[in-house]
C-alpha cells in the first residue's frame, strides 16, 4: 500500500503545485504554440517517470525503429491497467495525445494537463459526440500531432485476452492519411490491477509493430481492418509473454 499511497501524495501535488504553471503554459500558447507543445509534454513525461519510479515498474520498449518519422501516426493498443498512459507516454519520439474516455473531464486541473498535450475525451454513449471526437482526431492527425487510441473501449479485466476492436476509431488513420503502428502492451496490470489494492514491482514490455499503411490495403483488407490490427496485436502479445516468461 506504501507504492500506492505514494504515487496518491504525488499526483496531488503534481496537480495543485504546478497550477502556476498552467497559466503560464497558457500564455505560452497564446503566443509559441509549438514551445508549448514541447514543454507540456516534458512536464507531463517528468511527471510520469516519477511515478513509474515509485511504483518500481521496470518498462521494456521494443520496436521503436517502427515508428515513422516523417509523418504523425496511429497508436493502436490493448488497454489492461491505469498504468498503460503512465508507461507509454515517454515511448513517442513525437507530440502525441491520447483518445481518453470522456469522464476523465470530471477530474479539474487533470484534465487541463490533458488537454495541453491534445488528449480527446471520447463519450462512448453518444454517437454523435463520439464521431465529433473522431472528426477532432482526424484533423489532429492531419496536423502532425500523434494519437494513441484503445480500441477495445475500456480496460479489459480478464487477464491475456482482447476485447473486439470498435471500427469506428480506426477511422482516425484511414480518413486522416496516416500509418497504423500496432502497440502490444504486456504485463502493464502486473503493476497494479492483478493485485489490487496494492501497486508492486514488474517487468511491463512495450513493443511497436511494423506500421500499417491503410492505402495500401485492398477492400477485403480495409473491411476488416480491426480485426487486423488486433491480430497483430494479439499474436505478439502471447509471443511476448512466452520469450519474458511473464
Amino acid at each position: 500500500m506504501i507504492r500506492l499511497i505514494l504515487i496518491a501524495l504525488f499526483l496531488f501535488l503534481f496537480l495543485v503545485l504546478t497550477i502556476p504553471v498552467l497559466l503560464v503554459e497558457w500564455i505560452l500558447g497564446k503566443f509559441a504554440p509549438a514551445a508549448k507543445d514541447k514543454s507540456c509534454r516534458a512536464i507531463v513525461n517528468w511527471g510520469f517517470r516519477i511515478i513509474t519510479l515509485i511504483a518500481g515498474a521496470k518498462v521494456i520498449v521494443r520496436g521503436q525503429e517502427n515508428i515513422p518519422s516523417d509523418t504523425a501516426v496511429l497508436y493502436v493498443g490493448n488497454h489492461r491497467s491505469y498504468f498503460d498512459i503512465v508507461l507509454t507516454s515517454n515511448c513517442f519520439p513525437g507530440i502525441t495525445g491520447y483518445v481518453a474516455k470522456a469522464e476523465m473531464m470530471r477530474y479539474p486541473f487533470l484534465n487541463f494537463w490533458m488537454k495541453n498535450i491534445h488528449c480527446l475525451f471520447l463519450n462512448r454513449d453518444n454517437i454523435r459526440e463520439g464521431m465529433k471526437t473522431i472528426l477532432e482526431g482526424i484533423e489532429d492527425v492531419k496536423k502532425g500531432i500523434s494519437l494513441v487510441i484503445f480500441p477495445e473501449g475500456t480496460r479489459n479485466k480478464t487477464p491475456d485476452t482482447f476485447l473486439p476492436f470498435h471500427v469506428g476509431s480506426l477511422k482516425i488513420a484511414e480518413k486522416g492519411g496516416v500509418p497504423i503502428v500496432p502497440m502490444t502492451i504486456v504485463n502493464s496490470a502486473g503493476v497494479f490491477e492483478d493485485h489490487l489494492p496494492k501497486v508492486k514491482r514488474a517487468t511491463v514490455i512495450i513493443d511497436f509493430g511494423k506500421p500499417i499503411l491503410v492505402g495500401g490495403l485492398n477492400k477485403e483488407e480495409r473491411k476488416n481492418l480491426s480485426g487486423l490490427v488486433s491480430s497483430q496485436i494479439s499474436r505478439r502479445y502471447f509471443a511476448l509473454k512466452e520469450e519474458y516468461g511473464l
